[in-house]
């Protein structure tokens, strides 16, 4: 486990001392809580409807055009990745 070092002022620190006794917990262990809250956010995408999915797709130049769709042949040739 890493240690950092994290500078506040005496109030907030006289704070944050007052809010972690009443949860019975340390500062250092409600900072802890609180960084991984925000990686466990960063690490989830967000919740994307399908329209936007499509409109994004639309946006890069891609479409969903059934006929634009390789054959099974296609697909499966080999020798055309080359």
């Amino acid at each position: 486990m890493k240690n950092i070092t994290v500078s506040v002022d005496d109030e907030t620190y006289r704070l944050a001392r007052v809010r972690a006794a009443e949860r019975g917990t340390s500062v250092s262990a409600m900072v802890r809580e609180y960084l991984k809250s925000l990686t466990k956010n960063s690490l989830t995408p967000p919740k994307r409807t399908l329209r936007e999915i499509v409109e994004g797709i639309h946006a890069r130049g891609g479409g969903i055009d059934p006929a634009q769709n390789l054959s099974r042949e296609e697909l499966y040739d080999r020798n055309a990745l080359r």
